[in-house]
């Protein structure tokens, strides 16, 4: 388990210009704070890019993916289930701001 700690984010709203797609999507990037004791650490930061869907079937995570901010190099990475919980229940705290 990462001890995940998310300091700060930017969102915006996603237009669907041909209206294809169902509900609303929202991109997140997410700033987190890793331990240096946690094998995720890396001095040059770790960011989270969240793809954040809300429709008739409800509020879900569709896409994320982990980041060195620095370099914004992808890491192969998954988060546990209860890590994934944590960042459900922040964007879905924040798609309004």
């Amino acid at each position: 388990m990462i001890s995940l700690n998310i300091t700060g984010h930017t969102v915006e709203k996603l237009v669907d210009p041909f209206g294809l797609l169902s509900g609303d999507r929202y991109e997140f990037f997410l700033e987190l704070e890793i331990d240096e004791e946690d094998e995720l650490f890396s001095d040059k930061g770790i960011g989270m890019k969240v793809l954040f869907v809300v429709d008739e079937k409800g509020s879900r995570i569709s896409h994320y993916h982990l980041y060195e901010r620095e370099t914004e190099k992808i890491l192969d990475l998954a988060l546990e289930e209860d890590e994934e919980s944590l960042v459900f229940d922040y964007c879905k705290e924040n798609i309004d701001t």
